[in-house]
C-alpha cells in the first residue's frame, strides 16, 4: 500500500514534468508541418494558376 502512495505521490509532484515532456514535441511538430504546408500551398498557387486573372478581366469588361 505505501508503494502505490508513493508512486501516487511521485505522479502528483512531476506532474508539470510530464507535461512539458509530451507538450513540446508536439508543438515542434505542429509548427514544422503548418510551415511545410504553407510553403506546398506557396509552390503549388505559383505553379498551377487558378484564374483570378479571367476574373478580372470578366469585371473589366462588364464596367465598360
Amino acid at each position: 500500500m505505501i508503494k502505490v502512495l508513493a508512486v501516487i505521490a511521485c505522479v502528483m509532484f512531476l506532474q508539470g514534468c510530464i507535461h512539458k515532456i509530451v507538450t513540446v514535441p508536439v508543438k515542434v511538430a505542429y509548427k514544422t508541418t503548418k510551415g511545410v504546408v504553407k510553403g506546398t500551398a506557396a509552390v503549388v498557387g505559383a505553379v498551377i494558376p487558378d484564374g483570378d486573372d479571367e476574373e478580372n478581366e470578366d469585371k473589366d469588361q462588364k464596367k465598360d
